[in-house]
């Protein structure tokens, strides 16, 4: 186990001290964050992100929040749409990362998921892309989400999940042994890598999350697998 590994074990660090430590990881990744992901996937990131954002109704009056919006790949691509976007994450540089392209801008809030700058009930749909993994307290996060969205506002939620079995194992050896390579050879950070791996291995499997999510207050809780349950879009509504 790597000492990032250990660092960011559930059980040997305060949240404070975790979500410190998960700022830094993006810090050291913004620059070649999306490049990144490119190489670690073979591109697919874009076509599940594209699938995700065409996935989402709106009205043209709606505010979304992007949660962990990172670099405003997803903001951007709903924006071209003609939604009205938010990009809120912790990290100032991934932002930075995401103003520093050519693409449509957007505006950003520098938030934690555990504390939205938003007042009850005000937000109409909320989107957050392989994100709520990394949220200190995913719990807190999901309520946080269900205290802001509008009634009758969606949460919809792109992450990694547990794949179907015939693949499975295939799956568990590339995230081992591959990509924390690529991430030393692209990226140039690979034990922040190494920690984003763990993330994916911890994250809770799709009936799993289903249940946190109606946890949080959230009804119509409903999930859909993508390429086979690598990725998996979770979607939940505000009923209250």
């Amino acid at each position: 186990m790597s000492k990032l590994d250990n660092t960011f074990g559930q059980q040997t660090v305060s949240q404070n001290e975790r979500s410190k430590k998960i700022r830094r990881v993006f810090q050291l990744v913004a620059p070649r964050y999306d490049l990144m992901n490119d190489f670690m996937s073979f591109g697919t990131h874009r076509i599940w992100k594209r699938f995700f954002v065409n996935y989402i109704p709106f009205k043209s009056t709606d505010i979304i929040v992007d949660l962990a919006g990172g670099t405003g790949d997803i903001a951007r691509k709903l924006t071209r749409k003609g939604a009205n976007v938010i990009v809120v994450d912790p990290s100032i540089e991934m932002m930075q990362a995401g103003k520093n392209s050519n693409s449509h801008p957007v505006l950003n809030i520098a938030a934690i998921g555990e504390k939205l700058p938003f007042a009850d009930s005000s937000i109409d749909k909320l989107t957050i892309s392989f994100g709520i993994r990394n949220m200190t307290s995913m719990s807190e996060a999901l309520k946080e989400i269900h205290r802001i969205l509008k009634p009758g506002g969606q949460y919809y939620c792109l992450e990694f999940s547990r794949p179907m079995m015939p693949i499975r194992p295939f799956y568990n050896l590339y995230n081992q042994y591959v990509i924390p390579r690529l991430g030393a050879m692209v990226a140039r950070q690979p034990e922040a890598y190494q920690y984003l791996i763990e993330s994916i291995k911890r994250f809770p499997h799709q009936e799993e999350m289903k249940s946190l999510i109606e946890d949080a207050g959230f009804s119509k809780v409903t999930y859909r697998n993508l390429f086979f349950g690598i990725a998996c879009i979770h979607i939940g509504t505000n009923e209250s």
